[in-house]
């Protein structure tokens, strides 16, 4: 049966309606976690783009930062369980997974029952992810990509929605397992996290040490970051968007053409990287109240995205190159 012009009309008010409210109540999620989160602006519009993006995050900064303070009140501004985890040394799988307990019930037959462990929350904070092992990061790090875990051959699923805000110490790597390339590929960004400004510390100082300090509100629920994730995945992407990822992602990747701002590339991001570029500047565009993404959102999300899928030779880190510089040569030929 065809549709009327005027009910494809109305369909269309319903979607940009539902589109309008979901932003608003991104938008009013942010303005909630700025209330508390001083002088860090763009650290929580990147950390809210992951997770309206669905992925994981990597956060990168010293001590003081107010990285556990900042997934705290995510989670209350979010409606989402969550919880923390400090990586140590010694943290087994089991510590964060679960385990089984044997148990006797009233009738005298025993039998195994599953205690769920704490990464079986809807935003888990990894507290200095590179200080456990290599076997204890694995089994958060599959947990990450396929939402479930395996304790003695039995599945059990995480919960929905499920995010990993992971933090790093970028200063003392003394007894510490650097995350392999592989597994930082996994999460959508890696966030810096910088000192605040003058008038921002200044903020903090008064807010923090008086009698009272300032509480997140919530501004949306578990369901309502569910349908906004189900939304940026189907609001649309302009050719010349898609264009500028592909070319931003492809180029750089080291190869025989390698001309002078990708020579210093000893390898580059994978196709992992583009589908997080097309995610990511389509939460930024709603996060920012449009219904579409432009080359400027491709431009401001390039250095989060790209900068732990890729590295530079021996050479050109010898002669003082960075990343960053690499990127930003690279963003600079989008126009």
């Amino acid at each position: 049966m065809p549709v009327s012009g005027e009910s494809l009309d109305k369909l269309e008010d319903m979607i940009v309606r539902a589109a309008e409210t979901t932003a608003a109540h991104a938008r009013a999620a942010k303005d909630a976690v700025g209330t508390v989160i001083f002088g860090q602006d763009k650290v929580v519009e990147q950390a809210l783009i992951t997770i309206l993006s669905g992925g994981h995050a990597l956060l990168v900064g010293v001590p003081g930062l107010a990285k556990t303070k900042l997934v705290e009140t995510m989670g209350v501004v979010l409606g989402l369980d969550a919880r923390r985890i400090q990586f140590t040394p010694d943290l087994m799988p089991s510590d964060i997974l679960g385990s089984e307990v044997l148990e006797e019930n009233p009738g005298g037959k025993r039998s195994f029952r599953f205690i769920p462990g704490p990464v079986f929350a809807q935003l888990l904070m990894a507290d200095e992810i590179n200080r456990a092992s290599p076997r204890t990061q694995s089994a958060l790090l599959q947990a990450m990509q396929e939402l479930h875990v395996t304790v003695a051959g039995a599945r059990h699923d995480v919960p929905k929605p499920f995010h990993v805000l992971a933090t790093q110490n970028p200063l003392e790597q003394e007894g510490t397992y650097p995350l392999p390339e592989a597994q930082l590929d996994r999460f959508l960004m890696q966030i810096d996290v910088d000192y605040p400004d003058r008038d921002a510390e200044r903020r903090m100082l008064f807010d923090t040490t008086g009698a009272e300090e300032a509480k997140p509100r919530a501004a949306m629920t578990a369901d309502e970051l569910i349908a906004a994730q189900r939304l940026v995945r189907r609001l649309p992407v302009g050719e010349s968007v898609v264009e500028a990822i592909l070319a931003l992602v492809r180029s750089a990747r080291p190869g025989a053409d390698a001309d002078d701002a990708t020579k210093s590339i000893a390898w580059g991001p994978g196709p992992r990287a583009s589908q997080a570029l097309m995610l990511a500047v389509r939460a930024r565009a709603l996060l920012d109240g449009r219904l579409a993404p432009s080359i400027d959102d491709v431009v401001a999300l390039a250095e989060p995205v790209l900068k732990h899928r890729m590295a530079l030779t021996f050479a050109a880190r010898a002669e003082g190159e960075t990343v960053e510089a690499v990127i930003g040569r690279l963003k600079s030929r989008l126009g």
